[in-house]
């Protein structure tokens, strides 16, 4: 069935000013260049304008700065980036889950489970484990004894979810995804290693969402703590006992060594890394492949590593690199002979 809203309708949910007729029906949303009439489109990068002059689009998403460029019906507000993802809830064609527990999911007799909240085929809940109003767990989803989940989260199927974890309101979990798995800890002893049981949980708070195959570990001691807001892409390791502040992102590939606290609004660019024992202030970002050696006591843009090159240039300017030590060192003579 497609599902189709008036461009007034569009402008209430999205809190723009309409330009053009309020009853258009828009039944989808595509790129300026693949939209069709029936389509809404935006614009949040000028460097696609040329995209604007030749858009299909029934309507487009705009700035203030760009209505000019564009006599077609519009959308105007000053994030067209933020319109567009507001709107993209009104076409979001994932399947409604129907409340209830599925006949093939194993639920232990002492687990509280909202009577709202839909439980998925082969899923399995363990004992003590509360699950709140408006959850969604997917099908062959693991839940161990004594996790504590909110409401109106979406669990995704094939997730492992250890014990005493603790999740918040609004939480999404991608596939793959596993909560509380033991921190790397073992002590050395005549030449084996010897395992630190990890005695801690993992703590998410609330709006929080966790991409495929990416790994939170518990506590080794006290409990590994991801506050509200924060977003976490596929494929991202977070230690133990690592503590992420609010609304910090960390793009695919990000790994986070034990005991690392990191400040609130931080982001992660693919790639980066941090050892183990350092500390993130508010507002640190690091680009690209980016690995973090000590801590960060002020906010800004942090880089590591070099340029890519060609690669026969790259193995030149390796071996200048370990020279530098010595050139400096000549420097230093020769500023002290002047």
């Amino acid at each position: 069935m497609t599902v189709s809203y008036s461009l007034k309708d569009i402008a209430e949910h999205i809190g723009a000013d309409v330009c053009g007729d309020n009853d258009f029906r828009i039944s989808g949303i595509s790129t300026l260049r693949l939209a069709d009439t029936n389509e809404l489109a935006f614009l949040a990068n000028s460097a696609y304008r040329q995209d604007l002059e030749r858009t299909k689009a029934g309507v487009v998403i705009l700035s203030p700065e760009m209505v000019e460029y564009y006599s077609g019906q519009k959308l105007i507000v000053t994030n067209p980036y933020l319109g567009y993802a507001l709107a993209t809830a009104l076409f979001d064609r994932a399947p409604v889950a129907v409340p209830g527990i599925h006949s093939s999911a194993v639920v232990a007799n002492c687990a509280n489970i909202d009577p709202t909240a839909a439980i998925g085929p082969l899923a399995v809940i363990g004992e003590g484990v509360t699950i709140g109003a408006n959850t969604r767990v997917g099908a062959g989803t693991i839940i161990d004894n004594n996790v504590a989940i909110g409401e109106n989260c979406r669990i995704a199927g094939n997730v492992s979810i250890y014990h005493s974890v603790v999740l918040g309101n609004f939480v999404t979990v991608h596939s793959g995804a596993v909560i509380g798995a033991d921190g790397f800890g073992f002590a050395q002893h005549q030449g084996r290693w010897i395992k630190i049981h990890q005695l801690g949980g993992v703590v998410i708070g609330n709006n929080v969402e966790i991409g495929a195959c990416t790994t939170i570990d518990r506590g080794a001691l006290a409990d590994t703590v991801i506050k509200d807001g924060v977003i976490v892409d596929n494929h991202v390791q977070i230690a133990h006992n690592v503590q992420v502040g609010e609304n910090t992102a960390m793009a695919a590939f990000t790994g986070i060594s034990g005991s690392t606290t990191i400040g609130k609004n931080c982001t992660f660019a693919g790639r980066a890394g941090c050892v183990g024992h350092i500390t993130l202030c508010d507002g640190s970002h690091l680009t690209g492949g980016t690995i973090l050696t000590k801590s960060l006591l002020e906010p800004g843009s942090y880089s590591s590593g070099t340029m890519f090159s060609k690669t026969r240039e790259w193995k030149k300017n390796a071996v200048r690199f370990n020279q530098l030590d010595d050139l400096a060192q000549r420097v230093r003579q020769l500023e002290k002979k002047l």
